[in-house]
C-alpha cells in the first residue's frame, strides 16, 4: 500500500543508513543495495546509540531500522534521532526510517509507525522488492505489505478489535530473541529455516527452542504450537 505526500523526491543517489543488530544481515543488505541504481549505503549500525550517533552525522535519506534490538529497538533509535535534530537544528528535514524486521506481529507495525516511521516491510523481502521500497519512501510514499497496512489502518481508525493482551508470566519471561524462534517455530519452520531466517546457528536455534519450551512449560513443539496459537503468536 502506498500513500501520496507531497514531500520533493531527493536529489541525486538516494542515501540510506542500515540499522540491525546482526553484522551478518546488515552486509547482505548492503549488498543487495549496492547492485541498485540510485542507492547508495552511508554508514550502518548495530546499536541504538551508535545508530543515533550515524544518522545524525551522516544524514541520509532512509533510515531501514530493525524493530528489535537491544536498549529499546528501533523505536528508542526513531525517538533518539528525532530529539537530536529537532533539538540541534529546530526545523531541520529528518531522515525517512523504513521498518525491515522479522516481526509481522500488529503490535510491533504499530508501535513503530507510531513513533515516526513511513513503512514496515518483513525481512522476507527480496532484494529487489526492498530497493524499491526505500526509493518509494524517500520519495514520500508510505510502504506496507498489505496485512501490515490493514493493521495500520485499523489502529488509527479505531477499527482494531484487538484486545489489550493480558498479563501471560510465560510469555513475559521470554527473552527478545525467544520469541523471534518461537513466532517461527509456530509459522512451521525447520530449525534450519529459522536459523537462515535470523542469522545464527542450527545449535543456537536448538538452546533457543529448549529455552522456550521449558518456559512455556510445553513438552514438545506440537504442544508449544498450539500453546502459541492460542495467543495468536505466529
Amino acid at each position: 500500500m502506498t500513500a501520496s505526500s507531497t514531500s520533493p523526491a531527493p536529489s541525486g543517489p538516494v542515501t540510506v543508513y542500515l540499522v540491525d543488530d546482526h553484522a551478518v544481515f546488515r552486509s547482505g543488505v548492503r549488498a543487495e543495495l549496492a547492485d541498485e541504481p540510485g542507492l547508495r549505503v552511508v554508514g550502518e549500525a548495530g546499536a541504538v546509540p551508535d545508530a543515533i550517533d550515524g544518522i545524525v552525522s551522516t544524514a541520509p535519506d532512509v533510515v531501514l531500522l530493525d524493530v528489535h534490538m537491544p536498549a529499546g529497538g528501533g523505536v528508542a533509535v526513531l525517538r533518539g534521532v528525532l530529539d537530536r535534530i529537532g533539538s540541534a537544528t529546530p526545523g531541520s528535514v529528518p531522515p525517512v526510517f523504513l521498518a525491515l524486521s522479522v516481526s509481522d506481529a500488529a503490535e510491533d507495525v504499530i508501535a513503530t509507525i507510531r513513533a515516526g516511521a513511513r513503512g514496515y516491510v518483513t525481512k522476507t523481502i527480496a532484494g529487489a522488492e526492498l530497493a524499491d521500497a526505500v526509493r518509494r519512501v524517500a520519495d514520500g510514499d508510505a510502504v506496507f505489505s498489505p496485512r501490515l497496512a490493514g493493521f495500520v489502518l485499523d489502529s488509527f481508525t479505531g477499527k482494531s478489535s484487538a484486545p489489550e493482551p493480558p498479563l501471560d508470566p510465560e510469555l513475559d519471561s521470554l527473552t527478545r530473541r525467544e520469541l523471534e524462534v518461537l513466532r517461527l517455530l509456530a509459522r512451521g519452520y525447520t530449525y534450519r529455516e529459522i536459523a537462515e531466517e535470523l542469522f545464527i546457528s542450527i545449535k543456537t536455534v536448538e538452546t533457543h527452542a529448549s529455552n522456550v519450551l521449558r518456559k512455556t512449560q510445553q513438552s514438545n513443539r506440537n504442544a508449544l504450537t498450539r500453546w502459541a496459537a492460542t495467543r495468536h503468536i505466529g
